[in-house]
């Protein structure tokens, strides 16, 4: 006796193939998270060399650039008249404004090629900034801090003496984290949600019909 041929039904448009694999993705039919291009160590070398070339380049800004106070040499020693008062903490204003801008800039692009790591990128850009930061004021102390002492004792009466370059408070070497910190922020903000993400359950496969006799 033969046996009877089921005939195969039209497949509905839009209706999933039984045959078919699964579509990749994570969990409710949202999209798999994108994979790291490249392994920790690289991304960590990257960035510390890029913050260790900028921080040895800010520093020869901070020294270049930072307005100094002038010392006036008399009988007594060196004296600051009023307007040198003023600039007194000029060093610490160029510092932040470099660090600031910097951090700023290198964060939010190390951030954006970096973001595959999820939150680590984060804390990968934070070590950066501070990395840069003490590089900048290493550099720059090296580069322009001549102590006031010896100068004024060499100098005559009348003479004009720069202040040494110096922070006289700590809070300027903030500066760049606040400004990578400030990148990320921002970026992750304007980029959350990007990627469609599924809000609603997907329809089940409906089953096959049962073979025509």
């Amino acid at each position: 006796m033969s046996q009877p041929v089921q005939p195969s039904l039209p497949q509905q448009p839009g209706q999933p193939s039984p045959y078919a694999p699964p579509p990749a993705g994570g969990p409710f039919g949202t999209p798999a998270p994108p994979e790291p291009e490249m392994p920790w160590a690289k991304a960590i070398v990257v960035t510390v060399v890029v913050f260790l070339a900028a921080g040895v380049v800010a520093g020869w800004a901070w020294q270049q650039f930072s307005p100094l106070a002038q010392y006036t040499v008399d009988e007594n020693g060196g004296a600051l008249g009023e307007e040198q008062m003023t600039r007194i903490f000029g060093p610490d204003g160029t510092f932040t404004a470099i660090g600031f801008l910097a951090g700023l800039v290198l964060g939010g692009a190390l951030f954006w090629w970096l973001r595959n790591y999820g939150p680590w990128s984060v804390a990968i850009v934070t070590l950066g900034a501070c990395l840069g930061s003490g590089i900048c004021w290493g550099v720059g102390m090296l580069l322009g801090h001549d102590p006031l002492q010896p100068r004024l004792q060499a100098a005559k009466p009348g003479d004009l003496i720069s202040a040494p370059l110096e922070l006289h408070i700590w809070t300027p070497a903030a500066a760049w984290l606040i400004g990578a910190a400030l990148a990320c922020a921002i970026l992750a903000a304007t980029t959350w949600r990007s990627e469609p993400v599924a809000t609603t359950s997907q329809p089940a496969a409906s089953e096959p019909a049962p073979p025509v006799q």
